[in-house]
């Protein structure tokens, strides 16, 4: 299997290890002038970050030519991106994924359409932090 790893490497290092789900939020009744960084250009610390769709669009990420793309996920599926546990892991051919937040054009039309529809402003990321034991 890839890296001349076993093929429950992955599974065995991640086994009882400290994973957390860590919902995070912005209020965009407040937060929502265009440009406004809501979770700041980073990589995470653990082994893999798992994103949940956000009812909101703003998640960028960082391709390893440089270009920065928003992130669409659709229904039904989650972003997988490397952590630094994992570039460290792999002596660096795996790079741990960069990422931020930002208040956008889209973020404020959706703002806009869940405010006429009595919905929340509120965007939250469900986010599962996974890590080795």
């Amino acid at each position: 299997v890839g890296f001349g790893w076993e093929a429950d490497t992955l599974a065995k290092l991640m086994h009882q290890g400290p994973h957390l789900l860590a919902p995070t939020g912005s209020d965009l009744s407040v937060h929502n002038e265009i440009g406004t960084v809501l979770a700041g250009y980073h990589s995470d610390l653990n082994l893999f970050t798992i994103h949940g769709k956000s009812r909101y669009p703003g998640l960028f990420v960082w391709l390893r030519d440089g270009r920065k793309i928003a992130v669409k996920v659709p229904d039904g599926c989650l972003l997988v991106q490397a952590g630094m546990q994992l570039e460290r892991l792999t002596g660096g051919y795996v790079k741990a994924g960069m990422h931020e937040v930002v208040c956008t054009e889209a973020t404020v039309e959706v703002l806009k359409a869940r405010k006429q529809r009595g919905e929340s402003p509120w965007r939250v990321s469900s986010t599962v932090f996974s890590h080795v034991n």
